[in-house]
């Protein structure tokens, strides 16, 4: 069986929990057309060789050898491309010297341990990293225990993805490091050019990229594929793509993605940051610009990446600078003057696609636009696991509940999470660290990130998606709110169930309810059910206190309603809740002294709630004491679907609410809370709390060392407190 060989295709690593550790998936058929087990080595030929160690997939039913970044640099092959495998003739290696390939770093030590049964190819690059709990890979027992050496080591605990290279081994081909290996890791770092067979560093692959699936398939369709396999365009008779344009919210990998793209397809890389190019010399930006672009067509292929685009090509006519409209014209030019016909691509990175200039936005020029969007839950999973990929994770770590707890958080956000989070254990161990260069083994032990660690972090956070909103997840929760149950109920089936269940609306074939209105006397609870409802959702929640909306300046107010709605479907699933919204969307009809700007806030609302673009968990939330007033077309099926009265308490409920407001509070023996609540006939919630709050005060004015309240200062503070009245009832006669 060890002369059989194989050509098959390249594919992507599909699982986190495999990059990094030289693993080849393979499926069951070359398995056994190769006589392999789990853990067997096999060697890698493409333009390069390398050795792997295999492993059965059993999902894959086609031919197929999935590897990642690394491998398949050190293979010299990409995805798509066919390699030659077979089982590998593996050497005891007598020497093998090491070196880390960034000039930061200086490691020293005996890792011979670490090492064992480790595979090697001359001109390699290996990952070293952490070994945490989840990282498990069934059916490959000895390299499980590499990493867990990793741990052991000295100086090599603390490791995060470094990357060394396989300067010489002895002998040469596929060796292993066994017992009698002597193992070298030079101090200073290697220029990994003048290795034999390595071209450049394995910088970002596309397994450091995190639920883009469906974009970076388009983005290989539209630039690697030109770049790597012209002649297929040539003999379909077409001109391959120019340039890509990437749109999206900040932070959500627009970057990353192009640079992925280059080191991929082995293409020269030219960045422009847009506001670079620009000269205080007249033609001095359409010069630096026609100098990238001849810098790309003597690399060919070449790939010429323009970030922030919209600070170079603006819109001619909105424009007033000369400068900006010479640097456009100069684009549009160089784009349609491209000689190198698939071998220079062009991608453009904005976040303001609508501000870039319309010629560009033509084919043939920019011939695809790719939205990359904010990562729903599964893909923020798979984001966080790249980020804590070699971070020592503790075993209450769930990466399921921090993507589910983090709505709205792009690419950018969820690295700074994970930085913040182990940062925290960085000045855990700060007082532990000695003067001594060298860090304690016994502190780098304690280097692990913790399920608190990433609570707090989060804490600190804001999703980027969402700084210009007011945003926050309440803290209120269904406990905090006394009595209230039919309110509640009915606001867990509206918001609640559908952001949760949203399967079992599809299976009963029934679209939730859009909007909630909730109206009843001020003080009731209206505000902090919505609250807790947000709390209880896990949603993100954005707060609109109605007349903050109301500008002097026309078009502004309608344009912060657009706004709100707008960060909110990028960021679902959000609630948004419109306090006392009586006062942005007053009925239409009659005289108006504001100019008819609540008249254009309401027919903002009207289209935003039930417009063409259709709201996806999002749910809308509005409070009021004045139901009498709000437009009519807002109070329809469709709009504000439900309309839920939370009225007075009764006796029950007042009890519910005095026992939330005292459950902190030390009571004398004297204070009986059913007596208070049947004399607290015409309170409501803010009342009671005020009458709570009052209490506490008047003990600590009686006696400012007094220990508890007793109910001689609850009947003064319901003399003091009154009930408001209820001839606003009148107000609600509405319904």
């Amino acid at each position: 069986m060890t002369d059989v060989e194989l050509k098959i295709k390249v594919a992507e690593t599909l699982s986190q929990n495999d990059v990094g550790k030289n693993i080849a998936k393979l499926d069951m058929e070359s398995m056994f057309k190769l006589g392999l087990k789990d853990g067997d080595i096999i060697e890698i030929v493409g333009s390069k060789n390398t050795a792997a160690i295999a492993v059965a997939s059993q999902s894959d039913m086609e031919t197929i050898i999935r590897i990642d970044g690394t491998t398949r640099k050190n293979s010299g092959a990409s995805i798509g491309e066919e390699v030659t495998i077979r089982r590998a003739d593996v050497k005891e290696a007598k020497k093998i010297v090491l070196a880390p390939i960034d000039a930061r770093i200086r490691i020293g030590g005996d890792f011979n341990r670490a090492f064992a049964n480790q595979v090697m190819v001359q001109g390699d690059l290996i990952n070293t990293g952490i070994k945490t709990p989840q990282r498990r890979v069934s059916g490959s027992g000895f390299f499980d225990d590499i990493f867990d050496d990793l741990m052991n080591v000295p100086g090599i605990g603390a490791m995060s993805q470094i990357k060394l290279a396989v300067v010489s081994t002895s002998p040469g081909g596929v060796v292993k490091v066994g017992p009698n290996t002597k193992l070298e890791i030079n101090e200073e770092p290697v220029d990994i050019s003048k290795l034999e067979g390595v071209s450049n560093l394995v910088d970002i692959s596309y397994d450091d990229i995190g639920g883009l699936k469906e974009e970076v398939k388009k983005v290989r369709e539209m630039i690697e594929i030109p770049l790597k396999k012209p002649e297929l365009f040539e003999k379909l008779g077409i001109s391959p793509p120019k340039g890509v344009l990437m749109h999206g919210p900040p932070g959500t990998g627009k970057t990353l993605l192009a640079k992925a793209v280059a080191n991929e397809s082995d293409a020269h890389f030219i960045v422009i940051n847009g506001p670079e190019i620009m000269s205080k010399y007249v033609g001095g930006s359409e010069e630096n610009l026609r100098e990238f672009f001849e810098e790309a067509e003597e690399n060919a292929p070449s790939i010429i990446f323009i970030d922030e685009l919209d600070a170079i090509a603006p819109k001619r006519e909105e424009t007033n600078g000369e400068v900006e409209r010479r640097t456009v014209a100069q684009l549009l030019t160089l784009m349609d003057g491209l000689n190198s016909r698939g071998q220079v691509v062009v991608i453009g990175a904005t976040n303001r696609p609508d501000s870039l200039d319309g010629a560009l936005r033509r084919p043939g020029r920019f011939d695809r636009e790719i939205e990359i969007g904010v990562p729903d839950k599964d893909e923020r999973k798979e984001i966080m696991e790249i980020h804590t990929r070699g971070m020592p994770l503790a075993e209450d770590v769930d990466l399921d509940q921090i993507a589910n707890t983090t709505h709205g958080f792009v690419g950018a956000d969820l690295e700074a999470l994970a930085k913040e989070a182990a940062m925290r254990v960085v000045r855990r161990i700060i007082p532990d660290l000695g003067s001594d260069d060298e860090i304690p083994p016994e502190v780098l032990e304690k280097l692990v990130v913790t399920k608190e660690d990433f609570k707090s972090a989060q804490r600190e956070i804001q999703p980027s998606a969402l700084r210009e909103v007011l945003v926050q997840v309440p803290n209120v929760t269904w406990d905090d709110v006394g009595g209230l149950d039919d309110a509640k109920q009915e606001l867990k089936e509206a918001v609640e169930w559908p952001l949760k269940y949203p399967n079992k609306f599809k299976e009963f074939g029934v679209r939730p309810p859009k909007g909630t209105l909730l109206y009843g006397i001020p003080g009731t609870g209206k505000t902090m059910l919505a609250k807790a409802v947000a709390n209880e959702s896990e949603a993100n929640f954005i707060a609109i206190k109605g007349p903050e909306l109301l500008s002097k300046w026309v078009g502004e107010s309608e344009k912060g309603v657009r706004e709100v709605f707008r960060k909110a479907r990028q960021t679902a699933p959000t609630v948004i809740f419109f306090d006392e919204i009586d006062s942005i969307a007053s009925s239409r009809g009659g005289e108006s002294g504001d100019s008819g700007v609540t008249k254009r806030v309401v027919n903002q609302l009207l289209t935003e709630i039930d417009g063409l673009e259709e709201l996806e968990d999002v749910a809308i939330i509005a409070a009021t004491n004045r139901p009498d007033i709000i437009d009519p077309g807002l109070m329809r099926p469709g709009r504000f679907d439900r309309h839920i009265k939370v009225d007075a308490p009764n006796e029950d409920a007042r009890l519910a609410i005095f026992k939330v407001h005292t459950k902190d509070m030390p009571l004398a023996k004297d204070v009986k809370l059913k007596k208070l609540a049947k004399r607290a006939e015409g309170y409501v919630g803010a009342d009671i709390e005020a009458v709570c709050r009052e209490a506490a005060m008047l003990a600590l004015r009686d006696d400012i060392e007094a220990k508890e309240v007793s109910a001689k200062f609850f009947d003064e503070a319901m003399d003091k407190v009154k009930p408001k009245s209820s001839n606003e009832e009148e107000l609600i006669q509405y319904f």
